[in-house]
C-alpha cells in the first residue's frame, strides 16, 4: 500500500498547531470522498473557528458560514441541491454555543446533511475560553480555577442530545488519539456519508480531539489527556442508528 495525500485534500500546508487533531480529520474526511468518488459532488460549508479555513483544505466546493450558522446554510444548500453531498464541520463554540439552535432545529427536523464535529472543550481560535463541552474542573482563560458547574453548568453532551431527536438517523462519538480509534472514526464518517445518500435523514459524528495550545500540554500530553478525561465523561459509541434499527426489524 502507498500512502499519499488523499486527492480530496489540497496540497498546501495547514495552519493547525503541532499536535491538534484537526490535520487528522481533515485528512479521513478526504479519504471518504476520494473512496466514495464523490468530491465532485460535494458541498462542505466551513465553521467559525480554528477550521475556519477548511476552504483552501479540501477539494469539494466550500461555503463559509457565519458562527455557528453551518447547519442553516447547509440546510439551504442541501433543499436547493438535493443531488449533492453536503456536510459541516465545526467546533464544539461554534456548534453547540452559538450553533446550539440551528444543531438541534436541523436534526429535528431530519434535515438530511453530515456534521463533522470536533470536541476539544475549548474555544481555540479565540485564545482558550470555557466552551459548552469544558469539562468540570478544567482550567481555561475564563475558568482560572476550573470549571465550577454551580456557577457555569454542566457539559453539553452533544451526541447523547441529539440522539434523542426523531429527525437524527445516525449519531456516533469517535476519538483519533490512536491508530484503532483514527480507524474507527473514519469509518463512522463513511457511515454518515453512507447515511446522507441513503436519504435517512440527519446524520453527526462527534471527534474528540486535542488542543495542545490552549490546554498547555505537548502534543503527547493532549493525547493522553483525550484518554484518560475526555473519553471516561464522554463514552465513545453509536448513540443512534435507524439503519440498525431497520435492519433488526427486519
Amino acid at each position: 500500500m502507498l500512502y499519499t495525500r488523499p486527492k480530496s485534500l489540497c496540497d498546501v500546508p495547514l495552519h493547525f498547531c503541532p499536535g491538534c487533531s484537526h490535520g487528522i480529520v481533515h485528512r479521513i474526511v478526504a479519504e471518504v470522498m476520494d473512496e466514495m468518488g464523490i468530491v465532485g459532488d460535494t458541498i462542505g460549508v466551513c465553521p467559525v473557528g480554528c477550521a475556519v479555513m477548511s476552504y483552501d483544505y479540501f477539494a469539494c466546493d466550500m461555503i463559509e458560514a457565519a458562527h455557528g450558522r453551518a447547519p442553516a446554510v447547509a440546510t439551504g444548500v442541501k433543499r436547493s441541491r438535493p443531488d449533492k453531498f453536503v456536510f459541516t464541520y465545526q467546533g464544539d463554540g461554534d456548534l453547540a454555543a452559538i450553533g446550539t439552535a440551528e444543531t438541534v432545529h436541523s436534526a429535528t427536523r431530519g434535515e438530511n446533511i453530515t456534521v463533522i464535529f470536533i470536541n476539544n472543550t475549548i474555544y481555540g481560535m479565540t485564545g482558550g475560553q470555557m466552551a459548552p463541552t469544558t469539562l468540570p474542573g478544567q482550567v481555561t482563560q475564563t475558568t482560572p480555577y476550573g470549571r465550577d458547574p454551580k456557577v457555569a453548568g454542566y457539559p453539553v453532551r452533544v451526541c447523547e442530545m441529539v440522539s434523542t431527536l426523531t429527525g437524527t438517523a445516525y449519531a456516533e462519538r469517535v476519538a483519533v488519539d490512536s491508530p484503532q480509534h483514527i480507524r474507527a472514526a473514519k469509518k463512522a464518517i463513511r457511515k454518515a456519508f453512507d447515511t446522507q445518500a441513503a436519504g435517512k435523514g440527519f446524520s453527526i459524528v462527534e471527534i474528540l480531539s486535542t488542543c495542545p495550545t490552549n490546554w498547555g500540554m505537548t502534543p503527547v500530553q493532549a493525547v493522553e489527556r483525550v484518554r484518560n478525561e475526555m473519553i471516561p465523561y464522554y463514552p465513545l459509541g453509536v448513540y443512534k442508528d435507524i439503519t440498525e434499527v431497520a435492519d433488526n426489524d427486519q
